[in-house]
């Protein structure tokens, strides 16, 4: 179990920011022994999905849906979006545009209980 007082996220992102500069896929091995026990999970593939926003319908609804329809999301304009890893919600964000691409900022990160 991992306390709080154990997990330094600064610290956590110091090493990462200072990995990910240097990695490759012929580096795996030396990047966990640069970085302690951490390299060894840069190769993991993880899901991030953004969450605008969730509509239900029913299907009769959802088969009438043509080009150029609009759908009601539960949110507002304005108000933060879900962030979710592998279907578990860690953060929520704000749309950002970055060079003609949409992305995200985190704003709040979601503190997961331990059970």
């Amino acid at each position: 179990m991992i306390d709080d007082k154990d997990l330094n996220l600064e610290e956590f992102a110091d090493n990462a920011a200072s990995a990910s500069q240097d990695y490759h896929d012929d580096d795996r091995e030396t990047l966990g022994s640069k970085n302690g026990e951490v390299g060894a999970v840069y190769g993991v593939p993880v899901q991030v999905s953004a969450v605008l926003g969730r509509a239900t319908m029913p299907v009769s609804q959802l088969l009438k849906l043509g080009r150029g329809a609009v759908v009601e999301l539960d949110r507002r304009v304005g108000e933060a979006i879900d962030i979710y890893v592998n279907n578990r919600l860690i953060a929520r964000g704000e749309i950002v545009v970055v060079d003609d691409r949409l992305g995200i900022t985190m704003t709040e990160i979601i503190k997961a209980e331990r059970t």
